[in-house]
């Protein structure tokens, strides 16, 4: 076994997005591009020698030979140790958990998310720094700058490394350590919630539940954690095993990708909690018994209940939510007395808040929610917050939710989205709204008056960063409750551009709570489309996708 130096040329495309480079498999599979990348995180890990990193994926095609390749590459880096998921397969929140358990100097994530999987989808990689969490902006644009002044990449000449039994290994003087995939997450959950409480629960009958794990990585630690170590009946579990091409499904956990699920949860038969996670296992959906939860719902009613919970039983310190996500949980830090902080879409930004104290809970309306435990969001963790909150209520999960309405009002609440348009007009119709937003303000639609309209920047309140340009907010008033519409270009897809278009209104009158939110928020919704003029630039009359 020989270290190699390959000659190579920069790709001018390599840019991170807010979770790292997505592109086609197509692309990563093109001669030195994933090894040009890999070596420029190298590059801005001046600090590697001699330390340990984690490395492991969600299992989509393409896994293994890249994993292959990057630990061929860490070896002849120096790295003195590689910590991977046996089968290749970790989470995203498990390689969180694991970095932060072996104090780890950082990890590879291999996975695009809930993005398809397959030889004609998507994959993607990124770094995860020493907390856990995903690399910050300032390190994201080093490994840019590395990738764009490339002329070689380091790697070693050897065979495939064995990933399917447990143990030690070495690579030229780099140690490999196949680990246990499921066992390290596992053991944080058993320390966060109550698995005897749980466990009595669905043993006895008095709770039931389903969990998808849409042919993506949650599966095992589904199957672990859920049937083996709680006790759910065996097939609580569905779609438990990951394939390489989601079995041809999209694993993006919600009402359209997870219909077997939510046909159960709408049917008599339902058990009395649902919920599904995404490709890479940081998003959750959750549903009970004729009833879906939005995120941002979720996120407030986990921090209204937060104390039921063993890990969170002395109190929250604070909570955060990205900036689209509804108010929901405002209102219940107002009544806590806590700290809310919005902060721009991106788990990212939630970082520094943990690692100061500042939050302990967190969330996106993008099916992500999470806490101090780890530095990602994290759905299987999302599900059993809320499995023990049930165990202790002891109520339906549509019942929960309606005293949450009843005490805080409800938080009408849509996302649309329009899938890869024109990536230019996309741009301009963002950079025309932007333009007229200060005329807008003071007009009237109908019985909403614009309140106000800007561009949100965000400042980190621990380490004074600033971030600009991270969506248009308009502001209404009027009858009907305090509203607002919010525009943002998605940076999650590898192809065009998504528009994302937030609708929110809140209303206080438990009356009129069980109003169809797409009936609720009508009027906005026309009026979300007609300020953009949406079809006029994206040739659209209707979002790809509600939710």
């Amino acid at each position: 076994m020989t270290i190699k130096t390959i000659t190579t040329q920069p790709f001018t495309d390599q840019r991170p997005g807010t979770s790292g480079l997505r592109k086609r498999v197509r692309v990563f599979q093109q001669a030195h591009y994933l090894e040009n990348f890999v070596q420029a995180i190298f590059n801005t890990l001046s600090d590697c020698q001699g330390q340990t990193l984690v490395i492991g994926g969600d299992g989509r095609y393409y896994n293994r030979e890249a994993l292959n390749i990057i630990l061929r590459m860490a070896a002849a880096n120096g790295v003195g140790r590689m910590l991977v998921g046996q089968h290749g397969i970790l989470s995203t929140p498990a390689v969180s958990c694991i970095i932060r358990k072996y104090k780890a100097l950082g990890g590879i994530v291999l996975s695009a998310s809930h993005n398809p999987g397959g030889p004609d989808a998507d994959f993607g990689i990124k770094y995860n720094v020493s907390n856990g969490g995903p690399a910050p902006e300032r390190i994201t644009e080093q490994i840019f700058q590395h990738s764009l002044n490339i002329r070689e990449y380091r790697t070693f000449d050897a065979a495939d490394i064995q990933l399917d039994e447990l143990g030690e290994q070495s690579l030229g003087d780099m140690q490999i350590v196949v680990i246990d995939s499921v066992a390290d997450y596992a053991e944080l959950m058993e320390q966060l919630f109550d698995f005897e409480r749980m466990s009595q629960a669905l043993r006895s009958g008095a709770l039931s539940i389903r969990f998808d794990g849409m042919n993506a990585v949650t599966g095992p630690y589904a199957h672990a954690i859920l049937e083996q170590r709680l006790g759910a009946p065996a097939g609580s579990v569905i779609r438990g095993t990951p394939l390489p091409d989601f079995g041809g499904d999209h694993p993006d956990p919600n009402l359209a990708h997870a219909q077997e699920l939510a046909a159960l949860m709408f049917s008599p038969h339902a058990p009395d909690l649902g919920a599904a996670s995404d490709g890479d296992g940081d998003r959750n959906m959750i549903l009970g018994k004729d009833c879906y939860i939005t995120p941002s719902d979720s996120l407030a009613i986990l921090a209204a209940n937060a104390t039921l919970v063993p890990g969170y039983a002395q109190g929250l310190a604070g909570v955060a939510r990205s900036m689209p996500t509804s108010r929901a949980v405002d209102r219940v830090a107002e009544t806590l007395g806590i700290e809310c902080f919005e902060t721009p879409t991106g788990w990212k930004f939630f970082g520094n808040l943990l690692d100061a104290g500042r939050i302990t809970l967190c969330g996106e309306e993008s099916f992500g929610t999470s806490s101090d435990h780890v530095r990602e969001k994290d759905g299987l963790w999302a599900v059993l917050f809320w499995l023990n909150i049930l165990a202790v209520r002891q109520e339906s999960v549509q019942a929960i939710v309606q005293q949450h309405w009843a005490t805080y009002g409800r938080n009408f609440y849509t996302r649309h989205d329009y899938e890869a348009v024109d990536a230019e007009r996309a741009q301009a119709l963002v950079d025309d709204l932007r333009r007229r937003g200060s005329e807008l303000v003071g007009q009237r639609f109908g019985s909403v008056e614009i309140d106000y309209c800007d561009d949100f920047s965000y400042t980190d309140p621990i380490d004074d960063s600033v971030s600009h340009n991270q969506g248009l907010r308009i502001g209404l008033r009027g009858s009907g409750g305090e509203a607002r519409i919010v525009y943002r270009l998605s940076g999650t897809g590898t192809q065009g551009a998504t528009l994302r278009v937030y609708i929110e209104r809140h209303e206080p009158d438990p009356e009129r709570h069980d109003q169809d939110p797409q009936s609720a928020l009508a009027d906005l919704i026309t009026l979300s489309q007609e300020l953009a003029q949406i079809a006029a630039y994206t040739g659209r009359t209707a979002p790809s996708v509600i939710t």
